[in-house]
């Protein structure tokens, strides 16, 4: 990946996102298939100016789906869950 902003593809509003954003200080975004651990880093610390602690990654498989007669797959996808350092402030509400 040679441009960081083609790395973070947007963040992961979920439930367990927002549970883990308030209770641990973690961060979940969609990231593109093929970035590794560091490169996430480095786009989360100069894209939204944090220092960032641990970066954990999972590839999500994409699921059957069925319309009509046609079964299909939706499209797989990276997830990474980015810890930030004390003191750092929630910057996803602000998105």
């Amino acid at each position: 990946m040679k441009n960081l902003y083609n790395v973070l593809k947007g963040p992961c509003l979920t439930e367990k996102a927002s549970l883990l954003q308030e209770e641990e200080g973690q961060v979940v975004f969609n990231v593109h298939p093929k970035a590794n651990k560091i490169e996430i880093k480095r786009a989360v610390e100069l894209i939204f100016n944090v220092k960032v602690k641990d970066v954990r990654t999972a590839n999500m498989h994409g699921k059957q789906k069925r319309v009509g007669k046609t079964i299909g797959f939706t499209s797989e996808w990276k997830k990474a869950y980015v810890t930030l350092s004390e003191g750092e402030i929630n910057f996803v509400d602000e998105l």
